[in-house]
């Protein structure tokens, strides 16, 4: 590009037009390219969650619970495309595992709070952003048990358990696939295959 600049200077021509066509078009290339990568990862994850959620459905449902796919709520860390992702994941998840309708509503409700949290508290240590969705199924899981499935225990008793369990899924099992995810974050969770051109181009 330098040279063909210097070339139109030599004979007196000044820099030459920029294309906006190409750029345009490239920019909507890109664009489009992006969206489909974020749809495919949402996909994925959401995938994964159920996958997980089926294979240990033994203890991932009830007033004392821990589930593994839970592991999966620091995704949002890494890419905004797991916030849809773990919704529709925990969505289909629990529809799969027979839960009753408030429990599909409120439990998917949860997951997506707890989702949204953990993005935008992304840039800080691990362990707070695993904070959002121990807090959010805490809080309304036991009310799901107690009202959906008549779970004759005390709320306070039924949050310290589902509490426990999210402290496992989310807070133990999260900060590990953190602490290995975030060595191939840059591979895994790349936005664009525009990036290394436009890094190279500068």
């Amino acid at each position: 590009m330098r040279e063909k600049e210097s070339k139109f200077r030599k004979a007196g021509l000044g820099k030459p037009e920029r294309d906006e066509t190409a750029d345009g078009a490239a920019m909507g290339g890109r664009a489009e390219h992006n969206r489909i990568l974020s749809l495919t990862q949402a996909a994925m994850i959401a995938a994964i969650y159920v996958v997980l959620t089926y294979v240990f459905s033994a203890f991932s449902f009830g007033q004392v619970q821990i589930r593994i796919a839970e592991a999966l709520t620091i995704l949002p860390v890494f890419t905004p495309a797991a916030i849809p992702g773990l919704f529709v994941g925990c969505l289909i998840g629990n529809i799969a595992g027979g839960a009753v309708l408030p429990d599909i509503i409120f439990g998917s409700i949860a997951t997506l709070i707890g989702a949204v949290g953990t993005r935008l508290l992304r840039k800080r240590n691990p362990v707070i952003c695993t904070l959002p969705p121990i807090v959010a199924n805490t809080i309304i899981v036991p009310f799901v048990l107690r009202f959906a499935y008549g779970v004759n225990l005390p709320i306070p008793f039924m949050m310290l358990t589902v509490g426990i369990g999210e402290v496992v899924g989310c807070g133990v099992f999260g900060v590990v696939l953190h602490s290995i995810l975030k060595r191939y974050k840059e591979v895994i969770f790349k936005t664009s295959r525009f990036e290394g051109t436009a890094k190279a181009a500068k």
